[in-house]
């Protein structure tokens, strides 16, 4: 025999809540055996959520600004480099980093306490200030990591370690002034000794980062293996780094769309950048090398110098990196570049500032809080109350996996906060059930059959659930988009049990009862189903119709009370106007 729609609607829900439950699944054991821990990292995927900073500590490191002679850090300065930092390490917004400043004023240095152990790759995306600028080439030349001892000259000074400082009588200031950043006038002898001796392994070399962006600038590649391969004198600072609005790690492919097997950065500019880097292309396209080469700087150290063949403003920046290497440095491009370098102060371990004991308390709570709703389900709704407890079982799987696949997917951590938006979630899907296992009983106590009540009842009870459940979720939308820290983890776990609360009612406790409606246990209206007529205040009277008795009148007047406290506004108004209408004439 065909199965009836309602049936047909059941199973096809039910099968879909299934592949839901089976795809996280699977999703959490792919990322569990696919997962590659890169070089430097701590710890590989489990299957299990990971912890926050106040239940499992982690790593606390002081940094300290690096500034050249005579800098001053301003707070200012500071707030921006905390700002971006907590971008680094937090690009979701869930991972719940404690970043500060510290010292007289707040102006001094940065404290940052991690969740979990600290890897280099974090490290590096801390510290590092990722100041990216774009200088035309003006000499290149093969490394030196040696210095070269020159003739002594009058005026000229040697500091050990250092690269030697050109004569005095050499001159220092071009003969006419330049025209653009690829103008050969600003090579002086005085900066061509400089470059002559110039040391890649030198003070000098290391400082280049603080160097002024609008003079040329003395500098090396980055080493791969510490061995550095060529040197550079290269032009005035013509684009910078700020001119990029984003960056994203990808394969480089070659002119014909294949691709070539190594990572490199995409870059996008606003409109002004583009136009620039499209400007300064179409000039040095028209050089010879090495000025037809446009020098990435990051950090002081150029990572790729291309010849410009083609102008385009959607530049690559290519170099030795790896998948690693390029997904860190295009975060760092993307949230800005540091106002100041860093270096690690200090790096202790920070014990967990709440710990096992309270997350114990956290999940006993959540765990009364569960037990005393399944024994008010039981005891108001008997044995339908064990559609509430599979319902709620079912919603603690999909939120468990749901959280497992964030915490290594967007380095989500579960903190107490975010057990508490788990606790709340417990009330928020409970009164869900309530709603719509009410509006099925009042539907019995109007005569209705259970399978007509099952129906009529969800139509009436999805519009309350989904007017609660919106208020819910946009609530957790606001605290998660203004909030930071531990109030973002509680604003998403309340999220997503919201959404999880409309899922689990529409494509199971909904089907379920769709089903139960067709045994004969529930639509007969057993005593111990929750659904009797007679407990109801309604007796069955045949035709799948129900009235109240004269004789009993008295007896269910409590229970009809309780059917008119239980109306909505709509349904009052509704009855006060049918018992105010006048009646008519009989004909």
């Amino acid at each position: 025999m065909a199965r009836t729609t309602p049936v047909r609607k059941a199973t096809r829900a039910l099968a879909w809540l299934g592949v839901i439950i089976i795809g996280l699944a699977a999703l959490n054991v792919l990322d569990f055996f696919t997962s590659q821990v890169p070089k430097g990292t701590s710890q590989a995927a489990t299957f299990a959520p990971k912890l926050g900073l106040d239940l499992i500590g982690g790593t606390e490191i002081i940094l300290q600004p690096q500034l050249a002679k005579g800098q001053a850090v301003t707070s200012d300065q500071l707030n921006q480099a905390v700002a971006i930092i907590r971008e680094r390490i937090d690009a979701a917004g869930v991972a719940a980093p404690s970043i500060s400043t510290q010292g007289q004023g707040g102006s001094e240095n940065i404290q940052v306490q991690i969740p979990g152990a600290l890897d280099k790759q974090t490290q590096s995306s801390i510290t590092k200030a990722a100041k990216l600028s774009f200088r035309a080439v003006l000499v290149e030349s093969a490394a030196t990591t040696s210095t070269v001892s020159p003739t002594p000259t009058p005026g000229a000074t040697s500091t050990p370690g250092a690269t030697p400082s050109p004569s005095a009588s050499l001159r220092s200031t071009p003969t006419s002034k330049p025209t653009n950043g690829s103008d050969l006038a600003y090579v002086t002898p005085a900066l061509q000794a400089e470059y002559d001796n110039f040391n890649c392994k030198s003070k000098a070399a290391a400082a280049a980062n603080l160097a002024p962006e609008n003079k040329p600038l003395i500098t090396c590649d980055a080493p791969v293996n510490g061995t550095y391969a060529a040197k550079y004198i290269l032009g005035p600072v013509e684009l910078s780094g700020t001119a990029i609005t984003d960056a994203e790690a990808a394969l480089t492919t070659t002119q014909n769309g294949a691709s070539t097997g190594e990572w490199g950065v995409n870059i996008t500019f606003n409109s002004a950048g583009g136009a620039k880097f499209e400007s300064i292309g179409t000039r040095l396209i028209a050089l010879t090398s090495p000025q037809n080469q446009f020098a990435v700087v990051l950090d002081g150290q150029v990572i790729t110098n291309p010849q410009v063949e083609g102008v385009s403003n959607k530049p690559q920046i290519t170099g030795n990196f790896n998948q690693t290497s390029a997904t860190a440095l295009a975060q760092q491009l993307k949230f800005g570049a540091l106002p100041i370098s860093f270096r690690v102060l200090t790096s202790n371990n920070v014990s967990a500032q709440l710990g096992s004991a309270s997350l114990f308390g956290g999940l006993l709570a959540g765990g009364i809080g569960l037990l005393l709703v399944i024994i008010y389900s039981f005891f108001q709704y008997r044995l339908l109350g064990l559609v509430t407890i599979v319902s709620l079982g079912l919603s603690g799987i999909i939120t468990y996996e749901l959280i497992t696949y964030l915490s290594w997917q967007a380095d989500y951590r579960l903190s107490l906060a975010g057990v508490a938006g788990l606790i709340v979630a417990i009330g928020i899907t409970a009164d869900s059930f309530i709603v719509y296992f009410e509006r099925i009983r009042d539907e019995l106590r109007d005569g209705r059959g259970l399978e007509s009540s099952v129906e009529a009842g969800w139509k009436r009870a999805i519009r309350t659930i989904l007017a609660s459940d919106s208020v819910n979720l946009l609530a957790a939308l606001i605290l998660f988009i203004l909030a930071v820290g531990d109030v973002k983890g509680f604003a998403l776990t309340l999220g997503l049990t919201t959404i999880i609360d409309v899922i689990v009612v529409s494509l199971f406790t909904h089907p379920t009862l769709q089903l139960l409606a067709r045994v004969p246990f529930f639509y007969e209206g057993h005593r111990a189903s929750g659904l009797d007529p007679n407990a109801l205040g309604a007796v069955y009277r045949g035709r799948a119709q129900f009235r109240a008795p004269v004789a009993v009148a008295a007896k269910n007047s409590g229970s009809s009370r309780e059917a008119a406290r239980r109306q909505t506004i709509a349904e009052r108004k509704a009855a006060e106007a049918e018992a105010n209408r006048p009646k008519g004439k009989d004909s």
